[in-house]
């Protein structure tokens, strides 16, 4: 093997020399400051990225607080709107409810008063009926007409005339 020959060891550690002289120039010039802009660029990158996503994590936060206080607020002024309702409906139920009452107050009393009314016309009929079958059970006993104001007078002791 010619790299085992020591005669040749001094031009092959000459030209390792060398070799590796061009290779560090080459890597120290070239290669290396490539990587390492490519490096920063990425770094760069990265950090704009980071910097953009809590940006926008900051935002959408921001967004979820105030879609949070709309939702809110809508439920405050939907419960607001639900109770002017109710009580808007309560009152208007409540107006029906005593007209209603007013209307069935007002047939009650109309009924009463027929109804009272019927109750006297149907006494003054009673009494009227009761005066005349006195009247003839009188004039069948004693076969004579019995005199009207001692007849009143008599029912007046049994059926007032005026009841209330």
């Amino acid at each position: 093997m010619p790299q085992l020959v020591t005669a040749d060891f001094m031009p092959q550690l000459v030209w390792l020399a060398i070799t590796f002289t061009l290779l560090y120039l080459f890597l120290a010039r070239v290669a290396l400051p490539r990587i390492a802009t490519t490096l920063e660029t990425r770094h760069d990158v990265i950090a704009n990225d980071l910097d953009e996503a809590a940006s926008l994590k900051r935002q959408g936060e921001e967004a979820l607080k105030a879609y949070e206080a709309a939702l809110h607020a809508a439920r405050a002024k939907a419960t607001a709107m639900a109770a002017e309702t109710r009580a808007r409906l309560n009152a208007e139920a409540d107006r029906e409810k005593a007209a209603l009452q007013q209307g069935v107050d007002k047939r009650a009393a109309e009924a009463e008063a027929q109804i009272a009314a019927a109750k006297a016309a149907a006494m003054a009929n009673v009494r009227q009926v009761a005066a005349d079958a006195a009247a003839a059970v009188v004039a069948k006993l004693l076969g004579d007409t019995p005199d009207r104001a001692r007849l009143d007078a008599a029912l007046d002791t049994v059926l007032p005339r005026n009841p209330n």
